[in-house]
């Protein structure tokens, strides 16, 4: 239950996927849906946020929340709700696009923009707690510092130009990136005091550096030093491409008036179930970590909660952090839902060493403590390594780190305040290929998850055997080695395949047969380390799994109790 009330998250299985993941849009994905062997298989669909209007990191940069209609209809969304299917959404807490209606805003206006706290301003913020840098940001104090949880290399900063010439320095917690564009020599004739004379010297000097991308406020303008303001106000406007996700200022009253109106748009989408991204960045106070405070984070996240009260909408908060920190813990005391982000981790260490006694220990933890968890094998964000700290031993998760990198896998990082490394954070890889692409391996953790507690969450490209893209990886980013798009002809082709039929039908199993769900008796058996099984029992109604991990072989048998159990084809 969430927060004391009624509501509880209903049983089912959940397909994740971007709206253009097959057959490039989301009506499209629905044709699939709607095909006999597809019926009945999943009753959840939680569809990734490129389906707002986006402009990078394939769409957790949101310019706005209104739908982008080249990818999802309306009508779309109407027939996931005809047939049955409860939508997942998500609503990026801790910021917005650079591209952002409110943030052009402030790029345009200024101080004199209604957005201007909407944002957090870095210097603002840390005021009389550092030191101004030459650059001119200041550099928080040691002791305030070492606080902060980075996501990249250097400060959480991007510099952007003010209309009075200045520049401010705005809190840029991820991505960032800024273009230089060369002008068109007769435009610069718009600004005060170029005329015919001196347009050739000045397109000259503005060529070298566009070519040696130099910024333009570090261009030496010789004799157009009195015209510089001017023309750096020409080249910020005009010439530069901002892109980032800027962090939203919590303390803002516009900025819950803009979490009202979302909450609002995404109900009528249909969503009954939103996560919550990144929303453990939200809150940031001197003195305390920009990740997860107490208890800050938990007063944002109750008044988040009576939003989405008002709309029936259940909350997913998303979070990685390490086992040993316990905040899932903490989460699920106060009625959350949790992600089981240990569980991926924890599968490939019971398939690869042929051993499940943790996972077995994992799962008996979540029954007792009766956490409410979706589970997954793959998905968006990679295969979760933080997490597990705590659960497996610092060796171990290096070696299985080297397991997957050595399969092609691609590590992803967290930062010091000094941009150095000091830590894993997850590894971008297809589930499938860090199962080293072995389909009974793979068939074998598939039915694993549907056997585990939770919502079971399947991310597309596993479900049709989708290997590492490295050639997506290479010129996008490390992320998208498991983010192929898929075309129709694509998925009409695997849909014939033996791994895409069995993992159909495990699935159609889990998502129909009543012996699962939160109020059902889960137990576990392991005998000899390898031998595992999972029974599930719910008014009568008896689900078993077995496998011994040696060979990848498992059985399902099902049925009534007092009857003879049947065997799962």
């Amino acid at each position: 239950m969430i927060n004391g009330d009624k509501r509880e998250i209903a049983d089912g299985v959940m397909l994740n996927v971007y709206p253009d993941s097959c057959g490039g849009n989301l009506g499209n994905l629905i044709k699939l849906l709607k095909k006999k062997d597809m019926q009945d298989l999943f009753s959840y669909i939680y569809i990734l946020p490129s389906m707002f209007r986006s402009d990078l990191d394939r769409g957790f940069s949101v310019i706005s929340y209104d739908i982008e209609d080249s990818l999802v209809r309306n009508k779309d969304l109407k027939a996931l709700q005809n047939m049955g299917i409860s939508l997942k959404l998500d609503f990026v807490l801790n910021h917005l696009s650079v591209q952002s209606p409110q943030f052009r805003d402030l790029l345009d206006k200024g101080d004199e923009s209604s957005y201007v706290d909407f944002f957090i301003d870095w210097n603002k913020f840390w005021e009389g707690h550092g030191e101004y840098s030459p650059q001119g940001y200041i550099i928080p104090n040691d002791e305030y510092l070492q606080k902060l949880f980075m996501r990249k290399p250097g400060l959480p900063i991007l510099k952007i130009p003010f209309p009075d010439g200045s520049y401010r320095f705005y809190w840029n917690t991820f991505y960032q990136k800024i273009s230089y564009i060369m002008p068109q020599k007769d435009d610069l004739l718009t600004i005060p005091g170029i005329d015919i004379s001196n347009l050739d010297s000045l397109y000259s000097l503005i060529e070298k550096a566009y070519r040696n991308s130099t910024p333009w406020e570090d261009i030496a303008w010789e004799s157009f030093t009195p015209l510089k303001q001017g023309i750096l106000k020409f080249l910020n406007i005009s010439c530069t491409e901002y892109l980032g996700q800027m962090d939203l200022n919590a303390r803002s009253e516009a900025v819950w008036s803009f979490y009202k109106e979302t909450f609002r748009k995404l109900k009528d989408y249909g969503a009954s179930i939103v996560r919550l991204d990144a929303f453990a960045y939200l809150h940031k106070q001197i003195g305390m970590s920009n990740f997860f405070n107490s208890p800050g984070t938990w007063d944002h996240l109750d008044r988040i909660q009576s939003m989405a009260d008002e709309h029936n909408i259940t909350l997913l908060p998303e979070i990685h952090s390490t086992y040993e920190e316990g905040i899932h813990e903490k989460l699920a005391e106060k009625g959350y839902p949790i992600y089981d982000f240990f569980f991926p981790a924890l599968l490939i260490d019971a398939i690869e060493k042929m051993d499940g006694t943790r996972l077995v220990s994992w799962i008996n933890e979540i029954v007792r403590r009766g956490f409410k968890t979706v589970n997954m094998l793959g998905c968006h964000d990679g295969i979760p390594v933080l997490d597990i700290k705590g659960y497996l031993q610092e060796l171990e998760i290096e070696e299985m780190i080297d397991l997957i990198k050595s399969r092609g896998g691609r590590v992803k990082g967290l930062y010091g305040p000094d941009g150095s490394k000091i830590s894993y954070y997850q590894v971008n890889a297809a589930y499938f290929s860090a199962l080293n692409g072995i389909p009974q391996k793979m068939l074998l953790a598939r039915a694993v998850q549907i056997f585990m507690p939770g919502i079971p969450e399947v991310w597309y490209l596993d479900l049709f055997g989708g290997k590492n893209d490295y050639a997506a990886a290479d010129t996008i980013g490390h992320k998208d080695i498991n983010r192929t798009n898929l075309s129709m002809a694509e998925v009409e082709s695997l849909l014939k395949t033996d791994l895409v039929k069995k993992q159909i039908s495990l699935l159609k199993f889990r998502n129909t047969f009543p012996a699962f769900g939160f109020d059902s008796n889960c137990q576990t058996e392991i005998t000899r380390e390898r031998i595992l099984q999972i029974r599930w029992e719910k008014e009568g109604s008896i689900a078993v799994f077995k496998t011994d991990l040696k060979d990848y072989s498992y059985e399902i048998l099902y049925g009534k109790k007092g009857k003879s159990l049947k065997v799962l084809d």
